[in-house]
């Protein structure tokens, strides 16, 4: 059970003020950043699970991932990024120091947590995170693997005034239409993937292009199509079928039979996850791939592991994160090391968003010198930059959607591999300012701080 402070919860304590004290006087230098707005003790109004959830030596952050589901290896690998970047955090790694962290945990407090099961579905994540806030006073909710778990937790966030740093999201809606001032998204949203995506496709594979798309029925799959197929179009491509499948389906058959008497030249799969991986698996069975070049704007993170290099060899499409990056970003490289000694495998981008994400927040709490949430999310809108796995990020004040980099690979035959998870080789890098979404472009109004 945590131990609450009786006063503020996140001042400074006498014994905190005495071991500075015998610091300074030992001739140890402070963190510059954090000990001023930290001495400060500056007091503020209660507001969600603040103070109640500063105990005097931890603070409790909520996570809820699809360990079961259609999402489930992502949520898994997702699971791993978050519970990597605490522990490197609480111990006050060398790998945390090179972040920017000073010291053990988040302003002298650990991070605890617990993890639950949305099992890709929103109401399960709403529930667990309703627990976490109420029984645990957590600070901060994370954790997602489908847009409409993740707007359904914004919504929950921004109704009990808890940060949530949104998990993996590649719909518009979650920094658009369904924006939250408590919540914040790194994953590129559809428009960002589309700006980075259509240009290379369109050089690879000529502007006189026919595609057909298979599109999940639920927001990331509409955003996704709506995005990809302007961006494609504006370039000379033409839209030919679009086939709407439900989310977990098993029998595809019906939509590919269209999508091959579709006379397309690029068959688009949008599907992710387990859905990616048996509808492709059912496209080759149809023919499709022999006559139609595959693209795949969001490549989920273990598709070419799970469909093999028969259907992804040449297929083009984004990724979050790819392992491969480490040779551009030193963080990338210390992630990718760290995580394969831990998990004996690459990090896939689901397990970057939940580091990084976790990374950024105690970073802006650190700078803030305060969990207050209105403090730490003024801190998020700054224009703050931070360097990152993804080199450097921050968040824009008007949507909270993070500007970064858009990596977009192609898939690597068996022959061009390297080793056993060498399967993308990135074919291109596009700068987030370029990719970035143009403020009111998707109806964003973000809420109230209180």
């Amino acid at each position: 059970m945590t131990e609450f402070d009786s006063d503020e919860g996140q001042g400074v304590t006498r014994r905190d003020f005495l071991k500075i004290g015998a610091g300074a006087a030992a001739g140890i230098m402070l963190p510059s950043l954090w000990a001023p707005a930290a001495l400060a003790a500056e007091k503020h109004q209660a507001l969600g699970t603040y103070p109640a959830g500063v105990g005097r030596h931890s603070v409790f952050v909520g996570i809820t991932v699809p360990l079961t589901g259609s999402y489930s290896a992502s949520g898994k690998d997702l699971r791993r990024g978050y519970e990597l970047a605490i522990e490197q955090i609480n111990a006050g790694h060398d790998i945390a120091r090179r972040w920017g962290m000073h010291g053990k945990g988040v302003l002298g407090k650990q991070i605890e947590y617990d993890v639950a099961d949305s099992q890709t579905k929103p109401n399960p994540a709403v529930q667990a995170q309703t627990k976490f806030i109420n029984q645990k006073k957590a600070l901060m909710i994370t954790g997602s693997v489908s847009s409409a778990t993740a707007i359904a937790l914004e919504k929950l966030a921004q109704r009990e005034h808890v940060l949530n740093m949104v998990g993996a999201s590649g719909s518009n809606d979650t920094t658009g239409k369904d924006c939250q001032r408590y919540g914040f998204r790194s994953q590129p949203p559809a428009y960002m993937v589309a700006q980075g995506l259509a240009p290379v496709l369109a050089k690879e594979m000529g502007k006189q292009v026919k595609a057909a798309y298979l599109v999940p029925d639920y927001t990331y799959g509409h955003s996704v199509f709506d995005s990809v197929s302007k961006a494609t179009e504006a370039l000379g491509w033409k839209t030919v079928s679009k086939q709407l499948v439900p989310l977990g389906t098993t029998d595809f058959s019906s939509a590919l039979i269209n999508i091959a008497n579709s006379g397309a030249d690029v068959f688009v799969n949008v599907a992710f996850g387990n859905d990616a991986v048996a509808s492709s698996k059912q496209a080759q069975q149809f023919g499709i791939l022999k006559k139609m070049k595959l693209v795949v704007p969001n490549i989920s993170p273990f598709q070419y592991k799970e469909a093999g290099s028969d259907i992804m060899e040449g297929a083009y499409g984004t990724m979050d994160f790819w392992w491969g990056l480490e040779d551009r970003y030193p963080l990338a490289k210390d992630f990718v090391q760290a995580f394969e000694a831990k998990h004996n495998y690459k990090p896939r981008w689901t397990a970057n968003i939940g580091y990084m994400q976790t990374y950024i927040w105690a970073l802006a709490v650190q700078r803030a010198g305060t969990f207050y949430p209105v403090s730490v999310i003024k801190e998020l809108e700054s224009g703050h930059k931070v360097d990152s796995t993804l080199g450097e990020v921050w968040y824009s004040d008007y949507d909270h959607q993070l500007v970064r980099p858009v990596p977009v690979v192609r898939g690597k035959s068996s022959a061009q591999m390297k080793g056993k998870e060498d399967y993308y080789e990135v074919v291109g890098v596009v700068s987030g300012e370029k990719a970035m979404v143009p403020k009111g472009t998707f109806g964003c109004e973000l809420g109230p701080y209180t």
